[in-house]
């Protein structure tokens, strides 16, 4: 770039568009919005599945079964190799995986999973254990106790 072919005389972002300033703004009397209808008028905010009065799409279809989504308890996922960040005999609870960040809230219940291998003795306490994780920490030498 040479110093003629720099535009210092041009703005970064386009000037903000004032509405609602008489017609010869351009966008004068509705300020751009229309005549009418909820759009034009103020504190419009569009509600999810509104359908502009029509019956909307979710309400039209029928509903069926029961859905586990609002009573279904969480768990942190934490897999056996990523308790390798532990010395040898320690004790492993959820605010210790929390500490190292392997879990994210404080308060999050723990299921431990099998994935991976450990190779030193840890006491591992969790609300849930595979099979599989219970039997890598059995033979690593330490215990899984449920909490």
């Amino acid at each position: 770039m040479k110093l003629h072919e720099a535009h210092l005389h041009q703005p970064r972002r386009a000037r903000k568009m004032r509405v609602g300033r008489g017609p010869g703004s351009g966008n004068g009397k509705f300020a751009g919005r229309g005549m009418s209808g909820c759009k034009s008028r103020s504190g419009y905010a569009a509600k999810r599945g509104y359908e502009g009065g029509q019956m909307p799409l979710f309400r039209r279809l029928p509903k069926r079964g029961f859905s586990n989504t609002n009573f279904a308890t969480e768990y942190a996922v934490v897999n056996v190799s990523d308790l390798a960040v532990f010395e040898a005999g320690a004790t492993v609870g959820p605010a210790e995986l929390f500490a190292k960040g392997l879990t994210r809230k404080l308060g999050d219940s723990v299921k431990v999973l099998g994935d991976g291998s450990l190779d030193r003795a840890l006491t591992v306490r969790a609300s849930k254990f595979s099979a599989t994780a219970v039997r890598k920490i059995q033979g690593a030498g330490g215990k899984a106790e449920v909490v």
